[in-house]
């Protein structure tokens, strides 16, 4: 039961990277933020706040979370529990926290560990942001759905044979987190035959952005990709 003194954790979603993509909601609760969390790659920056800085008030406290770079779980799930008790320690004393989330909160956001842990004991609100698929969607000027087509969404670490099935009974495809794992996708897309319906993006809304057919696609990709693949046309056509 969420005691009603305590302060409200607000998982506000900041969008794909262009800090014009912000919602007026979550600029709103930015600026006006005594505290604020967000996660960083440990030893690193993070991407959330280089999205806010400019709406970060002089003297706000930052709460950094730093996540580890590794495959394993538990690194992870630890630093998610620290950051959550730092968090709680704030919630506690009536005061309000705001975290940013790149992209949308609950749409392969990290802030769904963060409302796991607290929302049973705290007032928790979600503001929804502009996700990396129509952001890229946008970028690459592909329309993904119309009338009663379906979208499918796969994560690019899925075994070979896993996305090979899921993109065979897709229409329309948007792999995330491509990263590592182009090479590996852009073999299955080119076994099934359909390397020319499908395109490219990184950091889309940035001013770094490239688009491109995945033919054309560089050797080594971000985290920050995706793949679009519709297979009614060809998209550069």
């Amino acid at each position: 039961m969420t005691d009603m003194k305590t302060g409200t954790l607000y998982g506000v979603g900041l969008g794909p990277g262009d800090p014009d993509l912000m919602t007026l909601r979550a600029h709103r609760l930015i600026t006006s933020a005594r505290v604020i969390a967000y996660p960083a790659l440990a030893g690193g920056e993070s991407f959330a706040r280089a999205i806010a800085a400019d709406a970060i008030a002089p003297g706000t406290r930052e709460i950094v979370m730093d996540i580890p770079m590794t495959t394993a779980r538990e690194p992870a799930q630890t630093a998610y529990d620290k950051g959550a008790r730092d968090i709680a320690d704030v919630l506690a004393t009536g005061q309000d926290v705001v975290c940013l989330c790149e992209g949308d909160p609950f749409f392969y956001g990290s802030f769904m560990y963060l409302f796991a842990r607290l929302a049973d004991h705290y007032s928790v609100k979600v503001v929804p942001g502009v996700t990396s698929i129509t952001a890229c969607a946008a970028a690459a000027g592909m329309p993904l759905a119309a009338r009663n087509e379906r979208v499918t969404v796969l994560p690019g670490p899925l075994p070979e044979g896993e996305l090979r099935t899921r993109i065979e009974g897709a229409e329309s495809v948007a792999i995330m987190k491509v990263g590592r794992h182009l090479g590996k996708i852009r073999t299955v897309i080119e076994g099934l035959g359909l390397l020319g319906h499908a395109t490219y993006i990184e950091r889309a809304s940035l001013p770094q952005q490239v688009v491109c057919p995945l033919a054309d696609a560089p050797e080594n990709a971000p985290y920050f990709s995706m793949i679009l693949l519709t297979k009614g046309a060809d998209p550069w056509l």
